[in-house]
């Protein structure tokens, strides 16, 4: 076996049905009283029924931020760390998907507040110690064990409302996160059980969730599986897949999870021919794919009825040349080399809403 390093994020998970009842247990568990709690405009309702939970527990909470927004732009944490210091916040939880949760982060590092992340996405942001942030219409990523949520508090019955569409893209989103730890420079064998169990079960369940997205088991598989694909996220390094994300996200505001999405297959295919054991391993994992990953990935969008072209979203054709000028700057590693001919290509396919293929 070749010599590895493996380094764990600490953080506590509460998983299952019901289990936001157990929230006040972990604000007091931390020895706070003043929560802030975080969500977006479409979730500001939604978040209220923790409100009644935390005072039954005689928990009050600071006051609701709901101005969460995609990509977590720095003015609007600057306005939300106004509105904490104001209402005197000892903590801060955040309700919702990777926008929220990228807020409570970025409130969290910015001031040491305490961070409890109620997801209600399979976006997977709530376990990792990364934070991208958007300012001047580019995005930036750090990493530091400070930013990662101490607690994380798993119910899936917040889950059941997500739309459909939503669920598929952002289940997508985290196998994404798995499939890069695959074959990243750091990557080693727990991670690799990690992300190969954290994909069969979103590649299973996800398809069930768009024909029955109120079947619970599939609800609850889906966010075990997200959970474990955000581990990897979190402790090994982003390659190709991330930094077109990245570019696409930050420069060209495409939405998150649909961008990654688009993105994984291609981005797979243009690294195929440097990671042969990872597209078997890969190809295992997924079902109908025959042995080959690519084919898996694409019938799997097929089966969850995706928007599959960056153009749906409002990309222009001529912002291709744009993007893969971005991209090629400082590029994160990667098993193939960042050649701007076929990363534009690539770019190009996702624009389109082409079907992935090897053969760049």
């Amino acid at each position: 076996m070749k010599a590895f390093e493996y380094n764990t994020n600490p953080g506590r998970v509460v998983f299952g049905s019901g289990s936001i009842k157990k929230l006040p247990e972990e604000v007091k568990r931390l020895n706070k009283s003043k929560p802030l709690l975080l969500s977006t405009p479409q979730q500001a309702e939604q978040v209220k029924a923790l409100e009644p939970i935390l005072k039954n527990a005689s928990i009050t909470p600071a006051g609701l931020y709901s101005n969460a927004t995609m990509h977590t732009p720095t003015h609007v944490t600057d306005e939300a760390l106004v509105y904490a210091n104001k209402c005197g916040a000892d903590c801060v939880i955040s309700f919702g998907g990777g926008s929220t949760t990228g807020l409570g982060k970025a409130i969290s590092i910015r001031t040491g507040l305490e961070h409890i992340s109620i997801p209600t996405t399979y976006a997977g942001s709530e376990m990792t110690p990364i934070l991208g942030e958007t300012a001047e219409g580019k995005k930036t990523t750090r990493s530091d064990p400070k930013i990662l949520p101490g607690t994380v508090i798993y119910d899936v019955d917040f889950t059941m409302t997500l739309p459909e569409s939503l669920s598929a893209t952002s289940g997508v989103n985290a196998i994404a996160h798995a499939v890069e730890a695959l074959y990243a420079r750091n990557t080693n064998p727990i991670m690799n059980l990690l992300a190969l169990e954290g994909t069969k079960a979103l590649a299973e369940s996800l398809p069930i969730i768009v024909n029955s997205p109120r079947d619970q088991d599939a609800r609850s598989k889906a966010q075990y599986g997200a959970w474990l694909c955000a581990m990897c996220l979190g402790s090994v390094g982003m390659s190709l897949h991330h930094k077109l994300c990245h570019t696409l996200g930050g420069s060209f505001n495409m939405p998150h999870a649909e961008t990654h999405t688009i993105v994984l297959p291609h981005a797979i295919a243009y690294n195929a021919p440097k990671i042969p054991e990872t597209m078997k391993k890969l190809a295992d994992v997924l079902p109908e794919s025959d042995g080959d990953a690519i084919k898996g990935l694409n019938v799997l969008l097929t089966k969850l009825k995706v928007k599959r072209g960056l153009k749906d979203f409002g990309m222009k054709e001529e912002d291709v040349d744009k993007a893969a000028e971005i991209a090629v700057g400082n590029p994160y590693w990667n098993p193939r080399d960042i050649e701007k001919e076929p990363l534009r290509e690539t770019i190009r396919r996702c624009w389109a809403g082409e079907e992935a293929k090897a053969d760049l």
